[in-house]
């Protein structure tokens, strides 16, 4: 092996790396895992490039090509869950491209590069399960320590339980049973794997909406309701939406002087006293921002509603193509902005992060609420597959 372009990749990695820690360093949110995670990927890229360079064969331009499919039909709408697809084939496409590099250069940086990530997927096959289970009920203990002993607050415990049942029947019935009790305990597999296949495009499509940096010449930020502690205060969860809008609005303020102005968006519930816009913007003028910067949408009741009366409000302040953010927690804004989507608003979401301990709750949630939006989809294809097994069922039975 020529020691040149592992001297080389050791190089712009090198400053590539210095130059992502310094230029993030300075940043409000420097995220390093995330770019330095990128720019390996590109290092990898153009090592793998190099080494098929010098051997006369250019097939690192497929991964590329996939990437850059990807990125496009992502930066045309980041909240779709076509994004999660697209990233998870590329992943697959990268794998088998290193597979091939190895072949043909015989490398054992890339050979250690493709076991790595190989011997990762073997022990999430092998013992995830497991650990997931471990992991749902501490977490679930965690979550009745801590908070209201609601159904929503609850799923990761009903997971864990179901998951306990499915796996015993797994082991102890499943072999042993008749037809009439084998079939259909097949078909639920293949259900949770339809699931867990759905939930992995939903997880990474979330994840990637989370990495947005706008630019500092925002004309509305929206604040998305979450509901009031006695009917009129805000809580904690909606104080943290509310405290990262308005560490980007006084940042702004700093680094651009651009005019900027607060959506409070939420009505009224039942159980409400006030609208939750009107509390919330009693909250943010008692962290010191301007009232006339704060516009109150007071009629949603839906995030859905939130997007379309933020819009209505929007447009009648009279600026030409404004430009719109809206602010949710962290795992709420992907699916925040399929609503925006739907409502014709142009807006990105920035996220507010959420207590650990809460997530796992959150994405079960918010994973229950993407699926029944797309039922239809969902229901058919099972119903295809449903009627497989009927129909083989019927043949093995009149065969």
């Amino acid at each position: 092996m020529s020691i040149l372009p592992l001297l080389l990749f050791i190089l712009y990695y090198s400053l590539g790396f210095a130059a992502i820690f310094f230029w993030r360093k300075k940043k409000i949110e420097p995220d390093q895992l995330f770019f330095q995670g990128i720019w390996l990927l590109v290092a990898v890229v153009l090592y793998t490039g190099t080494l098929e360079i010098l051997k006369g064969s250019f097939y690192f331009l497929i991964p590329l090509l996939f990437f850059f499919l990807f990125y496009l039909i992502y930066r045309k709408n980041r909240a779709r869950l076509l994004n999660g697809v697209l990233f998870q084939f590329f992943l697959v496409i990268f794998g088998l491209y290193l597979l091939y590099n190895f072949y043909l250069t015989k490398d054992w940086l890339i050979a250690g590069l493709f076991f790595a990530a190989l011997a990762v997927f073997v022990l999430l096959v092998a013992f995830g399960l497991i650990g997931l289970l471990v992991f749902l009920y501490w977490n679930a203990i965690v979550v009745l320590k801590k908070e209201t002993h609601t159904i929503a607050n609850l799923l990761t415990l009903i997971l864990a339980i179901f998951l306990t049942v499915y796996l015993i029947a797994n082991y102890f019935l499943k072999s042993k049973s008749p037809w009439y009790i084998e079939i259909p305990f097949t078909f639920l597999s293949i259900v949770l794997v339809y699931l867990l296949a759905n939930f992995v495009i939903f997880l990474t499509s979330t994840l990637l909406y989370q990495f947005y940096y706008p630019k500092y010449n925002q004309d509305f930020i929206i604040v998305l309701g979450a509901g009031l502690i006695n009917g009129e205060r805000v809580t904690p969860l909606l104080a943290k939406r509310i405290d990262r809008a308005i560490q980007f609005y006084q940042t702004q303020r700093s680094k651009t002087g651009h005019p900027i102005k607060l959506v409070m968006s939420g009505g009224q519930g039942p159980d409400e006293n006030v609208p939750e816009a009107v509390a919330m913007k009693r909250y943010a003028c008692e962290q010191g921002i301007l009232e006339n910067d704060i516009l109150l949408e007071a009629n949603s009741t839906t995030t859905y509603e939130n997007m379309c009366f933020s819009k209505e409000l929007i447009e009648n302040q009279g600026i030409v193509n404004p430009r719109v953010l809206f602010v949710s927690n962290n795992y709420h804004i992907f699916r925040a902005g399929m609503f925006a989507h739907q409502a014709k608003l142009p807006a990105e979401g920035i996220g507010c992060k959420t207590a650990f301990y809460y997530l796992p709750n959150a994405t079960l949630r918010e994973f229950a609420a993407i699926l029944l939006m797309h039922k239809r989809m969902h229901l058919v294809l099972l119903s295809i597959v449903a009627m497989y097994y009927v129909l083989s069922t019927l043949v093995y039975l009149f065969h």
